[in-house]
């Protein structure tokens, strides 16, 4: 058994004061508890913090120090890439790995890029395993992408389409594909064993059995997945929403209860379909009661500068136990890994940071840190 103690203890949901994290052998928190436990303490920190999980990244497909052609982000093959991994792609040498964990970001979510209609399936991973194998967790649900993106890219090879509208059209054809070929399967008229790979991964969003990650950033692209989401009955999250600037607008992610992974917050608005972003808008996010976490999509914004997107949320008013809940419990909960990590409490995994002063405050950083029960860094 081993403890570390924090003069302040954030949860992922809450605080505690002077309080001691317990965890054995097996990486699993045993209690979070203000009695001094028998057994070593680690040390003694100004704050300790869950790990940081970023929802939404690109790190060890867009890799540091390698031209940007060089990266696994698109496949350029065809618009409709379902069965394309985000997993077969990953590289664990990349060294943002390294500096995320430093600054206590021990999970992501790595999605495929935007570039493609459906750009295939994300993995949900342990940024300091050595290894892929060692790395991944879970699936991160199908990434599909609405709006500018995809109709940007009718260069690239395969069927493109040059519009909003037939982008659309090419999604709805294929859900509908396997629509029919879900109904074939259920009257005996086709074995499964006959379905095509694509229809087998449109057949698992259809039947809930994966997520569909859905880029895009303008409201009417939002009210197109709305429509699509109610029609198919698909288990939807929403990625970005960088133009999203009413309260009105964010207002739909709780009236259709899907959550939305936002930002990356400090990026350049570097396209029209961006015309209204601003750091502004969190304050109608945080308005509108919606259930968000917040990305970096690393490498636009580096994911080890996550938790300062956070100054933005405690400007508009949300508590510090509040942030960091965005970035912890939240993101766990999205990301269907909160049976794991996301918050400090007795059955999960001790994966933790030491800080030596107040994580929001700009002097402070990570002195230790803790993932699954196992020392990753010290200074």
């Amino acid at each position: 058994m081993k403890a570390v103690f924090g003069k302040t203890v954030y949860t992922g949901d809450k605080s505690a004061a002077n309080a001691y994290v317990v965890f054995g052998d097996d990486g699993k928190i045993t209690e979070v508890t203000a009695q001094k436990p028998k057994c070593d303490v680690i040390g003694e920190y100004e704050v300790v913090t869950p790990g940081f999980i970023d929802s939404h990244s690109h790190i060890g497909l867009d890799r540091a120090g390698e031209p940007f052609d060089e990266a696994d982000t698109n496949d350029k093959m065809n618009s409709l890439m379902f069965t394309l991994d985000a997993y077969d792609g990953l590289v664990m040498e990349d060294r943002s790995f390294k500096e995320s964990v430093e600054f206590g970001v021990l999970y992501s979510c790595v999605l495929p890029g935007s570039g493609n209609i459906v750009g295939g399936k994300g993995a949900v991973i342990r940024n300091f395993a050595k290894a892929k194998d060692e790395a991944y967790i879970r699936s991160g649900g199908i990434k599909a992408a609405l709006g500018w993106n995809p109709k940007s890219t009718n260069e690239w090879k395969g069927e493109r389409p040059t519009t909003r509208l037939g982008a659309v059209a090419m999604l709805r054809n294929a859900l509908e594909s396997g629509r029919k070929m879900k109904e074939l399967v259920a009257k005996g008229k086709k074995e499964k064993e006959e379905l095509d790979p694509a229809d087998d991964v449109v057949i698992k969003l259809l039947n809930r059995e994966e997520r569909f990650r859905v880029h895009l950033h303008k409201e009417d692209d939002l009210n197109t997945l709305i429509k699509l989401k109610n029609e198919y009955g698909l288990d939807v999250v929403v990625e970005h929403a960088g133009d999203f600037h009413r309260k009105e607008s964010f207002d739909r992610f709780t009236k259709e209860n899907i959550p939305l992974i936002f930002g990356p917050i400090d990026s350049f608005p570097y396209k029209v379909e961006l015309v209204h972003e601003s750091w502004r808008n969190v304050k109608y996010l945080i308005e509108s009661g919606a259930k968000y976490s917040v990305m970096t999509d690393h490498s636009v914004v580096l994911q080890r500068n996550l938790f300062l997107q956070l100054r933005f949320f405690r400007r508009f008013g949300l508590s510090k136990e509040e942030c960091i809940s965005k970035i912890t419990k939240n993101a766990s909960e999205i990301l269907k890994i909160n049976d794991m990590v996301g918050t400090l409490e007795k059955g999960k995994m001790a994966s933790l940071s030491c800080w030596n002063g107040d994580p929001f405050s700009l002097d402070s950083y990570p002195v230790l840190v803790y993932g699954e029960g196992k020392e990753l860094y010290s200074e």
